[in-house]
């Protein structure tokens, strides 16, 4: 396995670029964090929306919602590669294919993250800001927001952690992330295919565990807040 690294980690990293397109670890990562990006303004608009007042806006929502979530990231990905050139009558490539894929699917799952933060917050909260005369907008804004996004920051690594793992389905259509690289070394080398799986494994468990942790990390921070600011003063 030592000398498979030594002669491929170059290639396994970053593919043929910059003789060619960008490929490997690095475009897995990158396609994951864009996505990521991408992902949280819409995801937040969805979640607000969840949360909203107005019915006309909140249930067409949540019905989008639903059904995103009850379909495979696969079928998203067939859609964005078959579907939408059919209907605009423009080709993307994979990387935006991939794209596109991981904003809907991942913005869909934010919202809910973003939704059950705000539900999770004391409703004492959004009731004193609107006898305040704040309205839904501004208590969202200025009050609601910026408590819940506090809570969610472990939610929100986890998310990436799963959007990481998600890239993988880009060796379907061909682009050439880590396990789309990996498949070609093993035809290079053709026999090592446990050493060459074994590395790809590897290289998710460790990006992937050290996300996890550090959400972890986050969450007992969070907590640790949580409990100094609620606990009671000691009398002068």
């Amino acid at each position: 396995m030592i000398e498979l690294v030594r002669d491929y980690w170059v290639y396994f990293l970053i593919g043929q670029y910059p003789n060619g397109p960008l490929g490997g670890l690095a475009l897995t990562v990158l396609l994951a964090a864009m996505g990521l990006v991408l992902a949280l303004p819409f995801g937040l608009v969805l979640g607000l929306a969840r949360v909203s007042p107005w019915r006309w806006l909140r249930w067409p929502v949540t019905v989008v919602a639903f059904v995103v979530r009850g379909t495979p990231l696969l079928m998203v990905v067939f859609w964005a590669y078959f579907f939408l050139p059919s209907v605009t009558g423009v080709k993307t490539d994979q990387f935006s294919t991939m794209l596109i894929a991981l904003v809907v699917f991942d913005g869909i799952y934010i919202g809910e993250i973003v939704r059950a933060g705000i539900l999770g917050l004391p409703r004492g909260q959004l009731e004193s800001a609107r006898s305040l005369g704040l309205g839904w907008g501004r208590t969202m804004r200025f009050v609601v927001l910026p408590q819940a996004l506090r809570s969610m920051l472990p939610s929100l690594v986890n998310q990436f952690v799963s959007t990481i793992k998600e890239t993988s389905l880009g060796y379907i259509i061909g682009l050439s992330e880590v396990s789309f690289i990996a498949s070609q070394i093993n035809t290079q080398v053709f026999t090592k295919p446990v050493q060459v799986y074994l590395v790809l494994g590897l290289s998710y468990f460790v990006m992937c565990f050290g996300l996890s942790r550090f959400a972890y990390w986050l969450e007992r921070r969070s907590s640790r807040r949580s409990t100094v600011r609620t606990a009671p003063k000691a009398p002068a």
